[in-house]
């Protein structure tokens, strides 16, 4: 039965029993808890910029610029703080890891929907990502929608074409010279420009997230093939020059 607001306690609203009680280590060894709790801490955090993506990308698509800093300086900030949890993962020795780690099975965060799911509400849209995912499963479908709905980036181009900007094609080219003519007058285009800069700061985040990822993965099992079969470290490598908004970094080089 569920508390009324007037009875309502601090466990109840937190849904705590459930919570508290989903971390179910298979091993008997102290650490397999940390892993635990560190990747479903990561899990709720995607979920929350997912809900604040959803937002800014229906703000950014009414002009509503200054509610959309918000949502993604948020986002930001979330990012921070799941960059920060790899130096507590890091803590985890490689002696320790492999002590429970084939209790793992075939378990990968390269399988993580909600990940993949995040990179296409960006706009880092690789459908090739599908593939990992049963067809006919609530992951796939999900990852579908996502595919098919307006990203960040597509709300942020439409927001540019709105403006008075003739994108064509919008090859990278076209969107850097747009986003160059934003920058160059940014107190005619502010609202445009403070967006800019926002979209920036998810990148960069997102790629130093990336680049921990890595360092953390190389500090704990070097180069060995991930769980699941995954590459491991070189998979993760391979993934450090991606960027949602690459024109915003080119036109740096324009300016």
């Amino acid at each position: 039965m569920t508390a009324t607001p007037a009875g309502m306690t601090y466990a109840d609203y937190l849904a705590l029993d459930q919570l508290l009680g989903a971390q179910r280590p298979l091993s008997h060894l102290h650490d397999e808890m940390l892993f635990i709790v560190i990747h479903q801490t990561k899990e709720l955090w995607i979920k929350q910029m997912l809900h604040e993506l959803e937002l800014a990308i229906a703000l950014v698509g009414e002009d509503r610029f200054a509610p959309a800093y918000k949502a993604l300086a948020r986002v930001s900030r979330i990012q921070s703080v799941m960059t920060l949890s790899w130096d507590v993962l890091a803590t985890l020795t490689p002696v320790d890891y492999l002590a429970f780690r084939e209790v793992l099975g075939t378990s990968s965060g390269f399988q993580s929907a909600q990940f993949r799911e995040l990179e296409y509400r960006i706009g880092l849209k690789d459908p090739a990502y599908l593939s990992h995912y049963t067809a006919d499963g609530q992951a796939h479908a999900r990852l579908v929608a996502a595919l098919e709905r307006d990203s960040l980036r597509d709300s942020s181009h439409a927001a540019l074409e709105r403006a008075g900007f003739d994108l064509g094609d919008r090859s990278e080219e076209a969107l850097a010279a747009a986003w160059v003519e934003v920058y160059r007058d940014a107190d005619r285009w502010f609202d445009l420009y403070q967006l800019a800069e926002k979209l920036v700061d998810m990148d960069d985040a997102l790629a130093g997230w990336r680049h921990k990822h890595v360092l953390t993965v190389e500090r704990i099992i070097g180069n060995k093939v991930g769980t699941g079969g995954s590459p491991g470290a070189a998979y993760l490598r391979s993934t450090l020059g991606k960027r949602a908004f690459p024109e915003l970094w080119s036109l740096r080089t324009a300016l």
